[in-house]
Order: structure tokens, then sequence, then C-alpha cells
């Protein structure tokens, strides 16, 4: 690190995947999870591959004013509602800011806010990149992002299948336009939901993940999702929701259940038990994490 702050030598960003949405909380509501993509400057470690200028994470680090060419690593699979793509570029944009500022990059004025408006203008919404950036469950709108605080640390099983989803695509086939008791519905259930999160209330979490704005359209379209919602809960998840726009379904359950839940799950795709991340984006300035 040079004399002026500024990191020189090689170093690597870890972030967060994340689930989106939380059955209604449509663009608002992110949480962080225990999976993570690794985006860094120097020798590309083993796993990892240097990425070319049009990779979402090498827009982001340039965006930002990044020098050099970043490299990424990450098991975050794309296009299944993992938030690759909003992980990826808050790992490039954080990159630019700790290549700019050094390891107290989080202290310096504005630099949280910056990379935030960034990620979220290049993702189109903020609510999975505030959650990869932050960590924990946070809620987003008006170019803000708060965490909510947690009452419970439950585990997260996701099941993931073999296709995938375009963001934007399924995005352009729902309707432009909601009834008022849909709209009353989905926010007396985001409220319920920040509610049941923060006191805890287990009991709260099923109803409070109903939504009437998007899952029930996109689910239409993937059955095997659907079938996999079905089972968990039939299997005793306290709830769950279309993972961002699909086609992962994610599960809240107790830590002790996670592994019988899993394997409950259908077949036709593959289960992973996660932990709510609760750190976000963290810089790794003396090693480079080994594969």
């Amino acid at each position: 690190m040079s004399a002026t702050g500024q990191v020189d030598g090689p170093f690597a960003v870890r972030v967060p995947a994340s689930s989106a949405n939380l059955g209604p909380g449509f663009d608002s509501l992110g949480m962080a999870l225990t999976m993570y993509a690794e985006i860094g400057l120097g020798d590309a470690p083993p796993g990892a591959s240097t990425v070319d200028r049009h990779h979402p994470a090498a827009v982001a680090f340039a965006r930002l004013g990044g020098v050099g060419t970043p490299w990424v690593r990450s098991p975050i699979p794309m296009g299944r509602g993992l938030g690759y793509s909003g992980a990826v570029r808050i790992g490039g944009a954080v990159a630019a800011v700790v290549q700019r500022l050094g390891p107290r990059w989080r202290e310096a004025s504005g630099a949280v806010g910056e990379i935030l408006d960034v990620a979220a203008d290049l993702e189109g919404h903020a609510d999975n990149v505030a959650a990869s950036l932050l960590g924990g469950v946070v809620a987003t709108a008006g170019g803000r992002a708060i965490r909510v605080p947690l009452g419970f640390d439950p585990a997260v099983v996701v099941w993931i299948p073999a296709g995938s989803t375009s963001t934007d695509h399924s995005r352009n086939q729902l309707s432009a336009s909601v009834s008022r008791n849909d709209a009353v519905h989905n926010v007396g259930r985001v409220a319920m939901l920040v509610a049941a999160l923060a006191s805890g209330d287990t009991g709260a979490l099923r109803d409070a993940t109903s939504d009437r704005l998007h899952q029930e359209q996109r689910l239409a379209t993937a059955p095997m999702s659907q079938r996999a919602l079905d089972a968990g809960l039939e299997h005793g998840a306290w709830c769950g929701w279309l993972s961002g726009s699909g086609p992962t379904i994610a599960l809240l359950c107790k830590a002790d259940a996670a592994a019988d839940l899993a394997a409950a799950l259908p077949g036709d795709g593959h289960a992973k038990v996660l932990r709510i991340d609760h750190d976000g984006a963290v810089a790794e300035l003396t090693t480079v994490p080994s594969s």
C-alpha cells in the first residue's frame, strides 16, 4: 500500500451471493447468503479467470476508476436467482474503491453510497447489490439501503434446478399495473415480514412471504420451482420464496432441520444449506485466497 492509502499490490474482495424479493418485497428486500464470489487484482489464483472489459465486474471496476484487469472466481451460478451479476458488480466496484482508498474504505465519507449507486445503476435495481455490499437482510428504496435487525439466525436452504432464467425477460413478462387489493396485500406483507424478521416471529413468516406482484406469474412458467416450494413448505420450512427471478427457491428453517429439509426437495435440482451472511463485501489485502 502506498503512502497515500492507495493499494498497489494484489488483493481480493469477497462478496456474498444474495436472494432478492423475499416474496412480497419486489425490488426492495434482499438477503445476503454464505456463498461467495471473489474479485481481485494481481495474478489470478487457481480456479479464477481474468475477465474482459465487458464482464459485469470489469464494468463496475472501470466505472469507479479502477486501474488494471480484475479476475473473478465464483461458485455462484449465473442466471439462477442467486445474485451472481450483483455480487460481481459489487466486487468490481469495491475493488476500485479499495485500490483508491485502502483497507479502511468503509470509513471514507460517501464510499459505501458511491458503490451502491454505481452497482444499482448497472444492475437496474438495488435489492440484491445492497445485500451483497452490506450483508444481512436489507430494505432498499429511494437510493437508500438499511439493514433489517434479525431476531434469529435461520438456515437458508436453496434449491437450484438445472435451468436458468433471464431476469430482463422474466421482468418483461410481468403486468405493468396491479390492482389496489394486490398492492395493499403486498404492502401489508412486506411490513409483516420486516417485523417478523426483526422480532424472530417464525410463525408469521409463511403468511408474511405471500406475494401477488410477481411470484405467481413467474412460477407459472417454472412448474419444477413451484413443486420445490410446495415440498419445502410441506416438510417444515417456515417460509419460502422464488429467489430473485428464479428458478431457484429459497427456504428458511431451523438450523438443525436444514439437512432433512434439503433431502426432501425434488431430485431434479440440487439443494444447498446456507446461512445469512452478516459481513457483506470484505477486502483481503494481505493474501489472496487460495482454492
